[in-house]
């Protein structure tokens, strides 16, 4: 059993996976840093300094100063910014991905295009071909 777990481990699609979901967690955290960091200022710059991340609506008909003044007071609240922040958050990350497999396509392309071109003919067969060429014109 253990055999066939260690096998199973360093299969390499296992492994690439891993390494996937490794990136995959570090690169949400540079997502989330840019959308919170960057954009969502600019955004609340444009839109007057609105924070999207404290727009709530409070489902029991009450006035509340801020979300974290709902949230203590226990009432339900309906948190639309935040999902604002996470739509912002998904194209963000959606945008990248596209950007870097528009990148690796291309490098495929490349590759493919250099595979096409005819392969190089050995010295001894261009060697070959220029005596019998000569050969011919005798």
């Amino acid at each position: 059993m253990f055999k066939e777990f260690r096998e199973f481990i360093v299969r390499g699609n296992v492994m690439d996976m891993a390494v996937g979901i490794i990136m995959g967690a570090a690169f949400t955290a540079i997502v989330n840093s840019a959308v919170g960091d960057l954009i969502m200022p600019v955004i609340g710059v444009t839109t007057s300094g609105v924070d999207f991340a404290d727009k709530f609506i409070a489902l029991d008909g009450e006035d509340y100063v801020n979300l974290k003044a709902a949230q203590d007071a226990g009432a339900p609240v309906m948190t639309y910014g935040v999902f604002m922040n996470a739509v912002i958050n998904f194209l963000i990350v959606a945008f990248v991905i596209f950007l870097l497999v528009k990148g690796v396509n291309k490098l495929k392309r490349q590759a493919e295009e250099e595979s096409k071109s005819p392969p190089s003919i050995p010295e001894d067969v261009k060697l070959l071909t220029e005596i019998r060429d000569l050969l011919q014109k005798k």
